[in-house]
């Protein structure tokens, strides 16, 4: 048991201090907001996508790809919408449902969950798969959504889905997981100097987001709207995770694939759903609650979900 517990701790916690020594960076002046910004814009442009292309691109392709597992993430970031969207309805305030649906399922999967599975595994295993199929949906669902429920009810705005679409293509997760691929499949050789230079720029990706991800954090903003944020935490740290990693063992998913599974299900609400309900005439105060809540507790939710997983040597 303290086997199991130490090895939770392990996966997690060193992800977390990071996170916490962007906050005393912030804390102490050496980073401001405007910085953690660029920070966070410069590691999903640039060391992100790297890393992402490297652990894709040095592997065999017919190892990597799996289409059972794509389809599942997508099913189940469907469903998991969809059960979101139903539980919005208790909401009285008709103005918050459609920010409540967009931070009960839209994961951090990139930068934190990257981070979390490459401490475990030591690359980012599964990751790039799950992503393929959960990312673009999380996108295409949030301007459905937050169009649907908009506080003026203008509806769906095609402009706005169509500059969604079109942000999704020109993703530099997607053409890096694209790119990582097409390289594999093709069996390209990567030359010393540039594996080296790939995995310099990679190797940053990871301390270098979660310490922007900690300096942005702002505790005044996790208590705003106590209700509804309390509720879409609970439904994203814990609901999902009860309801669907069950579902993933029964399908057999294992070690790399579960830890991913665990990722997109149970990982903290990325910031970019505030940028996107503010971008969209959305008030901003519950997302942004709730992105504070999420990152707040899934340190210490991942940690019991990893034990519980690892006590059945599951991963």
């Amino acid at each position: 048991m303290s086997e199991n517990l130490i090895f939770s701790l392990n996966a997690t916690v060193p992800v977390f201090l990071m996170m916490v020594l962007g906050m005393l960076f912030r804390k102490i002046g050496w980073i401001d907001e405007v910085f953690a910004g660029k920070m966070n814009k410069f590691v999903f442009m640039v060391p992100l996508p790297v890393l992402v292309f490297e652990d894709l691109a040095t592997v065999k392709f017919e190892e990597v790809w799996d289409t059972r597992f794509v389809l599942f993430c997508f099913v189940v970031t469907l469903i998991s919408i969809g059960i979101a969207a139903v539980v919005s309805c208790l909401l009285k305030d008709r103005t918050l449902r459609g920010e409540f649906i967009q931070v009960s399922y839209r994961s951090s999967a990139a930068i934190l969950g990257v981070a979390l599975i490459q401490n475990i595994y030591g690359d980012s295993g599964m990751a790039p798969l799950m992503m393929i199929g959960s990312v673009p949906l999380y996108n295409i669902m949030a301007v459905v959504v937050l169009s649907l429920f908009h506080p003026k009810s203008r509806g769906i705005d095609t402009a706005s889905i169509k500059k969604t679409l079109n942000s999704i293509v020109t993703n530099p997760i997607i053409i890096a997981i694209a790119a990582g691929l097409l390289w594999s499949a093709l069996r390209i050789p990567m030359p010393p100097i540039l594996e080296k230079t790939v995995s310099s720029i990679g190797g940053i990706a990871t301390p270098l987001g979660l310490m922007a991800m900690g300096a942005a954090f702002d505790l005044s903003k996790a208590f705003a709207k106590a209700k509804p944020a309390a509720a879409a935490a609970f439904i994203k740290l814990i609901g999902f995770c009860a309801v669907f990693l069950p579902l993933a063992v029964m399908l057999g998913f294992r070690d790399s694939e579960l830890a991913a599974v665990l990722v997109m299900l149970g990982s903290a609400t990325t910031v970019s759903c505030f940028v996107m309900a503010k971008n969209m005439g959305h008030d901003g105060v519950l997302t942004s609650s709730v992105v504070m809540l999420t990152t707040l507790f899934s340190g210490f939710t991942l940690t019991g979900w990893i034990y519980i997983l690892r006590s059945f040597s599951l991963i």
